[in-house]
């Protein structure tokens, strides 16, 4: 058997146990439905450079409980935000990142697979414009911040192949069938529905990142680039949630999309889609997910990695980095 198959096997089971755990009905049937509606540089406060000029920059302190300093947790978030700056390029411009904005130290890889969408609906194609640009200028960013210790882009999966990334995360959602493929840019609601996949995951990547970060110019930094990815993935949990209405099938979705995640991260329920919830003042939307305190949660890199390489094994590559990330955080969780 394939190991993509192990996986999917894996993904699929644990989505099951996440299901019947929190009680949702099957969405399989539902969200086919979907898809069949669908058609199937810095300024004054910039921190000075971890790994080059200026030299009288002293070296990030290490947190005193871990082996990682700032640049460890930094190149992690870089990693993401080039996957993440290559989806939303290639969807809003057909083309990817500049070269000059993938060198660096560890293995360069290509982002393969992503083309421009054909975007219907003019809102969703300016959203698209502008979380590009904001993910390219937080690459930018953090290269600045990071100078020669900056890691260099991996191999990224962004296509449309039945067994590539996005097929088999929508395969383990129950999204698509065997053999079938999920294309992100064949039209706005699946554009919508892979940037979902994205967005949630990069937030609670950065919340869980935030007590690592030990240098106060850092941490301020992290938690803007947390801030501006906490507005992305409210706007395409409000899109999708407002298109949802029209079609609910998408609602239903996100509610896939949410336990297939889920079951990847461990066993605690900290995923949630974009399905109305009851609140202390009646039925509201549930465009900002949260615990009982109306905190978002957190992720730890390695259950982050468990969703990026779309297993819930400890492994060091897979999915949507098929030879896994560069830098010393590598390892999704056991």
């Amino acid at each position: 058997m394939k190991d993509r198959d192990i996986i999917l096997e894996v993904m699929q089971a644990g989505a099951d146990r996440r299901l019947e755990r929190r009680r949702f009905l099957h969405f399989a049937g539902a969200s086919t439905a979907a898809f069949s509606l669908v058609g199937c540089g810095g300024d004054d406060n910039t921190p000075p450079p971890i790994g080059g000029t200026p030299a009288p920059t002293p070296a990030p302190t290490p947190a005193p409980s871990s082996a990682l300093n700032d640049g460890d947790v930094l190149n992690f978030a870089l990693n993401l935000e080039y996957l993440e700056a290559q989806f939303y390029l290639y969807a809003a411009t057909g083309s990817g990142l500049a070269s000059n904005l993938l060198d660096g130290t560890g293995t360069r890889g290509e982002a393969t697979g992503g083309r421009k969408v054909n975007f219907t609906d003019p809102l969703v194609a300016q959203y698209a414009r502008e979380i590009a640009s904001d993910e390219r200028a937080h690459v930018a960013f953090l290269r600045s911040a990071l100078g020669t210790a900056a890691v260099a882009q991996p191999a990224i999966d962004i296509g449309t192949a039945p067994n590539g990334a996005f097929s088999s995360a929508a395969r383990a959602a129950g999204l698509v069938g065997p053999g079938q493929s999920f294309d992100p840019y064949a039209n706005d609601n699946n554009f919508l529905l892979a940037a979902y996949i994205f967005e949630d995951v990069g937030v609670t990547a950065y919340k869980g990142a935030s007590p690592l970060i030990t240098n106060k110019a850092f941490l301020e930094a992290a938690a803007g680039i947390l801030a501006a990815e906490a507005y992305h993935a409210g706007l395409v949990r409000t899109v999708l949630y407002r298109k949802g209405l029209q079609a609910p099938a998408l609602i239903d979705a996100s509610e896939a999309i949410s336990n297939a995640r889920d079951s990847l991260d461990g066993a605690s329920d900290l995923d949630q889609g974009i399905r109305p919830r009851s609140t202390a003042f009646g039925e509201g939307t549930n465009i900002v997910p949260t615990d009982n305190n109306a905190i978002v949660y957190s992720r730890s890199a390695g259950q982050v990695l468990n969703i990026a390489y779309l297993t819930a094994m400890s492994t060091t590559g897979g999915g949507f980095f098929p030879n896994g990330v560069n830098g010393n955080i590598r390892m999704s969780a056991a």
